[in-house]
């Protein structure tokens, strides 16, 4: 699979930066005073700052759960996931979706999360159980 790019608002580099590197432990790439790249997970995300970032909307409905839209993620492994999930705890990062299992029993299982970056950007982690599910209906 290829490498995705996604850009998005952030409200400042330095807070950016610290969560993106210190507690998510991506490595940062290029950058200036405006904006960031970093490699998330193998892919490349690019945060640009702006005073005009949309509020959210937990518009979405996914197995029950409220879930903000817009939001990006990442699919990991499982133990990639746990690693996060334990990353988030130790710098006492609250859940917006608590960690769970999402489809348990079901074609598609998988563990989920979501979290809110400094800059209020909604981020969804999950972990499937069969990888082959991925984009099973």
């Amino acid at each position: 699979m290829s490498p995705f790019h996604y850009a998005f608002k952030v409200k400042e580099i330095a807070s950016t930066r610290r969560f993106y590197v210190d507690i998510l432990g991506c490595q940062e790439g290029r950058s200036t005073e405006t904006w960031i790249d970093f490699d998330f997970f193998g892919h490349q995300l690019s945060a640009h700052v702006s005073a005009n970032r949309p509020a959210l909307d937990y518009c979405g409905q996914v197995d029950g759960i409220s879930v903000p839209i817009p939001h990006f993620g990442c699919i990991l492994d499982y133990e990639q996931f746990v690693a996060v999930q334990e990353r988030l705890t130790k710098h006492q990062v609250e859940f917006v979706v608590k960690p769970q299992t999402r489809y348990e029993g079901k074609k598609g299982e998988q563990l989920t999360m979501f979290i809110l970056d400094l800059s209020g950007n909604p981020i969804e982690f999950k972990a499937f159980k069969n990888k082959d599910e991925v984009f099973a209906s």
